[in-house]
C-alpha cells in the first residue's frame, strides 16, 4: 500500500501527459490505445432486457418523447454489470423486422470513441429494441441550457464537444452512415469520462415513428422543408444549429442568430458566462463556422472533414481531461457506475469535511482496540502520563473543531514516538484538511494505512485528500479501495 501511494503524483502527472484530443484517424474501435474495449453486437431476447430494465419501471425511464416520437429509453444493467440504454419503440415503429434488424445490425458494425455505440437489439414479436451504451453524464442540453445547480460549460470544453462531434460525423460518412436524423444537443451524450459522444440511435433510418427532424420548424433545414428528405448536408446544416447553441448557451433560431451574425452583433449571441473567458479570434472562427453551416444553400456548406480540420486548429487546454473541465468525478468511479458508496465513502466523494468529522467522531478510536488497550496499561507509567494528556487535549479540540490546536497536540502525541495509533494520524489528517494543508493531510492519511493496512477509514481519507489537491482519477481508485475494503470488513 505504501509503495501505491508514494506514486500518486507520479501516476497524476503521467495521466496528464496523454492528450485528450485525438486525430481522427485514432477514433475507430476505440482509439490506438484500446482497440478491444467495446462489446460486439448482440441480438438480446426480451425477457434479458426486461429483466436488466427491471421490467422497464418508469424508474429507470432516461428520456421519453410524445406522439410525433412514441419511443422510451431506459436505464438497464446487464448480468455482467455492464450498464446500458435501452430504447423501446412504439409497436408500429418498425412493422418490418427485416428492415429493423438489417439497419440495427449496419449500425451496430460502427465502432467509435466519439459515438455512444450501438451494441445490440431486439426483435421479437412486435417488439423493437435497441441496445446503446449506457453514459452516464447525461446530455449536451442539460449542460448548456439547464444548467443552473452547476457552472456553466468552459469555453474549451465548448470547443471539443463542437470537435467531438465533428469528428463522430467525419467517422460515420466514411462507413457510409452520413445521415443523422434530428441532430441536436439533446442526441450528445457525456460518457464516464466526461468525454461527449453522439448517440447512435439517430443513425437508424426513419421509422414510422414520426419526422425525422423536430416540428419545430424554425431549426428544420429548409431543404428538408421543401423535399421531406435528410441528406449529409441537412447534417451539417444541423451541426450549425448545434455550433450556435454551444456559442449562446440557448437554443437559439438560425435565422434570428443569423441577423445577428449579419450585423455583427456578436455580444448578443454569446453566452455572458463566458464573458472574458475566450479570445475574440476563437469567437470569430466559431460564428464563421456557424454560418457556413447554415447557408440556405446545402452545396455552400462545408464537409464534416472541413469542420475537423478547422476545429482541431481552435482547441485549448487538450492535456485536460474532459472530466476536470466538465467539474465531474471521472473514469475509475463511473467504470463501476454507479459505485455503492457507504456515507463515509460519499462524503469523501463530495468533499463534504463537517460530516467526515461527524462520522469520524463517531466511530472514536474502536479501530484501535489493541492500541487502546496497550494505552490502558501505559497509562500507569509516570512517563508516558504527558504523552497521553497531548492526545487527551487533542481529542477535546478535535470535538471542539479547534483544529489548530488539535494539530499541535497530536503532533505532540506522534513525536512522542513510544506509541502509534492510526486514529490520531486520521483526525490530525482532517484538521490538516480543514486547515487547507492538504499534502499534509495525505501524508497522515498515509501513514495510518501503513500503521493499518486493512482499515477502510485510512483509503477514504486518502481519497478525501486526493480530491482536494484535484488527483481526481487517484482519488476515485482510493474510494474504491477504501469501499472493498469495508465491504470485505462487513462480510467477515
Amino acid at each position: 500500500m505504501g509503495a501505491r501511494c508514494s506514486k500518486f503524483s507520479l501516476c497524476w502527472f503521467q495521466s496528464h501527459l496523454k492528450p485528450t484530443v485525438l486525430e481522427s484517424s485514432d477514433l475507430e474501435n476505440g482509439g490506438k490505445s484500446d482497440r478491444n474495449a467495446f462489446p460486439s453486437f448482440t441480438e438480446f431476447s426480451f425477457e434479458q432486457l426486461k429483466a436488466a430494465t427491471s421490467g422497464f419501471s418508469s424508474d429507470n425511464v432516461v428520456s421519453e418523447h410524445g406522439e410525433k416520437a412514441p419511443n422510451v429509453v431506459y436505464k438497464g444493467k446487464l448480468d455482467n454489470d455492464r450498464w446500458i440504454a435501452v430504447k423501446r419503440f412504439n409497436r408500429l415503429a418498425w412493422p418490418d423486422p427485416r428492415q429493423f434488424l438489417e439497419e440495427a445490425r449496419t449500425v451496430g458494425s460502427l465502432r467509435s470513441e466519439r459515438l455512444a455505440n450501438l451494441i445490440g437489439c431486439c426483435c421479437e414479436a412486435e417488439e423493437r429494441l435497441l441496445v446503446e451504451e449506457f453514459m452516464p453524464y447525461e446530455t449536451l442540453a442539460k449542460h448548456l441550457f439547464h444548467c443552473e445547480e452547476s457552472q456553466p460549460m468552459k469555453w474549451a470544453m465548448r470547443l471539443r464537444v463542437a470537435l467531438y462531434l465533428a469528428q463522430a460525423l467525419e467517422y460515420c460518412g466514411s462507413k457510409g452512415r452520413a445521415l443523422y436524423h434530428d441532430l441536436n444537443a439533446y442526441r450528445i451524450l457525456f460518457d464516464k469520462d466526461g468525454n461527449p459522444r453522439l448517440s447512435c440511435f439517430g443513425l437508424m433510418k426513419n421509422s414510422r415513428d414520426g419526422k425525422s427532424y423536430s416540428t419545430n420548424l424554425a431549426f428544420t433545414p429548409p431543404e428538408y422543408l421543401r423535399t421531406g428528405r435528410v441528406t449529409p448536408e441537412s447534417v451539417v446544416y444541423s451541426f450549425g444549429t448545434l455550433l450556435l447553441d454551444l456559442l449562446s448557451g440557448k437554443h437559439i433560431p438560425p435565422s434570428h442568430a443569423l441577423d445577428l451574425i449579419r450585423g455583427k452583433n456578436f455580444l448578443m449571441l454569446m453566452d455572458s458566462a463566458l464573458e472574458g473567458h475566450f479570445s475574440i479570434d476563437d469567437r470569430t472562427e466559431l460564428v464563421r463556422l456557424a454560418s457556413r453551416c447554415l447557408q440556405y444553400e446545402a452545396r455552400e456548406r462545408p464537409n464534416a472533414k472541413s469542420l475537423v480540420a478547422a476545429l482541431i486548429s481552435l482547441q485549448k487546454e487538450t492535456e485536460v481531461p474532459s472530466y476536470v473541465l466538465m467539474g465531474i468525478h471521472g473514469e475509475t468511479a463511473s467504470s463501476t457506475l454507479p459505485l455503492s458508496l457507504t456515507p463515509f465513502g460519499e462524503a469523501c466523494l463530495r468533499k463534504d469535511l463537517t460530516a467526515i468529522h461527524e462520522i469520524l467522531e463517531k466511530i472514536g478510536y474502536k479501530d484501535d482496540e489493541g492500541i487502546a488497550n496497550e494505552l490502558s496499561f501505559q497509562m500507569w507509567t509516570n512517563q508516558m502520563q504527558e504523552t497521553l494528556n497531548s492526545k487527551k487535549h487533542g481529542d477535546a479540540a478535535f470535538r471542539a473543531k479547534d483544529f489548530a490546536t488539535s494539530i499541535d497536540c497530536y503532533t505532540q502525541f506522534i513525536d512522542g514516538g513510544t506509541m502509534v495509533s492510526p486514529t490520531v494520524y486520521a483526525r490530525r489528517c482532517l484538521s490538516y484538511l480543514m486547515s487547507e494543508m492538504p499534502q499534509e493531510a495525505l501524508g497522515d492519511a498515509m501513514q495510518a494505512q501503513v500503521v493499518s493496512p486493512d482499515w477502510s477509514t485510512a483509503s477514504y481519507l486518502q481519497a478525501a485528500c486526493l480530491f482536494s489537491l484535484g488527483m481526481e482519477t487517484d482519488a476515485q481508485e482510493t474510494l474504491k479501495d477504501g469501499t472493498d475494503l469495508e465491504a470485505k470488513r462487513n462480510k467477515n
